[in-house]
């Protein structure tokens, strides 16, 4: 699990590729500097794990499902991607539960700066449209990010400054493609209600029955 608060800006130093897999190495001295084989590291928002390591990067394959969600399978060496570790129990989540599975990819379709500031406009699947909300959590690359506005086949995100040196976000122009994960809470109540609505909620989850009148009071 991790919250989407990016730690470092990595950087992708190699790539093999085969038929329906890849391995990636990635530096990132932070990123490696806890790290032991099995542990996982979010690449621009894709759980990774780690198969290889030095002091200074790390290396992980990607499957053939993660190479067609993702825009893993368009990163080239020296591309600059954010990463951030998992999360420890006991720390702050400066951002939200963020799981590292996405549901697939948005793309920029308008960047309007401001001045100290930017607001970025991407368009989504319509079959993802409905987990987002406005003033609701995303995860774009990695990154939490509150939902700025909202429409039926769009949303926007507004990035600060820290936001902007911090991500890649800040390179982020109109045609460029992002890894999105929605909130974890909209997906399991949006499956819920998709396999039958309120009459298939287990029991622990159902509203409390009324309780019966009481008698016998003068």
């Amino acid at each position: 699990m991790f919250t989407g608060i990016i730690e470092e800006i990595g950087r992708v130093t190699r790539i093999e590729r085969t038929a329906d897999a890849a391995r990636l190495t990635v530096q990132g001295p932070l990123a490696v500097s806890d790290a032991r084989h099995g542990d996982s590291i979010s690449v621009n928002g894709v759980c990774l794990t780690v198969v290889d390591r030095d002091d200074e990067s790390f290396t992980a394959d990607v499957m053939a499902q993660t190479l067609a969600m993702s825009t893993l399978a368009d990163v080239r060496e020296g591309d600059r991607v954010d990463l951030e570790r998992a999360a420890k129990v006991g720390d702050r989540i400066g951002g939200h539960i963020v799981q590292g599975h996405i549901d697939g990819t948005a793309e920029v379709v308008e960047v309007r700066p401001g001045e100290a500031w930017r607001v970025l406009r991407f368009a989504i699947d319509p079959a993802h449209a409905r987990l987002v909300v406005d003033k609701g959590s995303v995860a774009l690359d990695g990154v939490s990010l509150t939902v700025s506005a909202v429409g039926d086949d769009w949303f926007e995100v507004s990035l600060i400054p820290e936001t902007l040196t911090a991500t890649t976000l800040g390179d982020r122009v109109v045609g460029d493609r992002v890894n999105l994960e929605t909130d974890i809470l909209a997906r399991q109540v949006e499956r819920m209600l998709r396999l039958g609505g309120h009459d298939d909620l287990p029991s622990s989850l159902a509203a409390p029955a009324a309780p019966a009148p009481m008698g016998g009071l003068a």
